[in-house]
């Protein structure tokens, strides 16, 4: 039976062949053999499938005749001026009805704060103080409710302020022969209903007759 000692040296031998097994070069045809790559045939569908939604705006059948970054703002009473927005103020023309309105909507949250029609009875009145800012007396419907009220915007300059007073004073001036068509259209229109109900009327007491 063999020593102690001469136990461990086996033992110890033993685990010196095994590390050299584990860590000898191995053979140089499995060396320079490429590894395989397997292509990949999972198919991911993501959990929640989305849509594209069409967001509708009301713009789409206007024209932009004009457009300018501004800020907006009301009277409040004796509060003085509040601000409504920071955005890009438009005037738009309807492509059916013809008639132009001013809108105006807040530059990140997208949310209107100036809709209505340009009244041909309004003027743009110079803000005392500021030469590159205007105030006008509106009906509004930012809010979606009836909001009679008095509105300034203050433009980048002078000159941009300017300019929208021109393109103001254009759309009051189309709006007005625009109106003035409608109603002798509609007139036009009574005329001829009348004549026909008279012309009916004669008819029938011929008949009677």
């Amino acid at each position: 039976m063999a020593s102690t000692e001469d136990g461990t040296k086996a033992a110890a031998d033993g685990e010196v062949k095994k590390t050299e097994l584990l860590f000898s070069k191995p053979a140089e045809d499995e060396e320079d053999k490429p590894v395989e790559e397997e292509e990949c045939q999972a198919d991911f569908e993501p959990v929640v499938k989305l849509s594209e939604v069409d967001t509708k705006t009301g713009e789409e059948e206007e024209e932009v005749l004009y457009k300018q970054r501004a800020k907006l703002f009301r009277h409040a009473g004796e509060g003085g001026w509040k601000e409504r927005g920071l955005g890009d103020v438009k005037l738009l023309k309807h492509k059916e009805n013809k008639r132009i309105r001013l809108l105006m909507r807040r530059e990140k949250t997208l949310k209107i704060c100036l809709n209505h029609y340009v009244n041909t009875d309004i003027e743009l009145q110079e803000n005392i103080g500021s030469e590159r800012s205007w105030v006008w007396s509106a009906v509004d419907y930012a809010d979606g409710d009836r909001d009679e009220c008095v509105l300034a915007i203050r433009f980048p300059n002078v000159e941009i302020a300017q300019e929208f007073r021109k393109e103001y004073d254009k759309a009051r001036d189309y709006m007005k022969t625009l109106l003035e068509e409608e109603d002798e259209k509609d007139d036009s229109k009574e005329e001829q209903k009348e004549k026909s109900e008279e012309t009916k009327e004669a008819a029938e007491e011929k008949k009677d007759a």
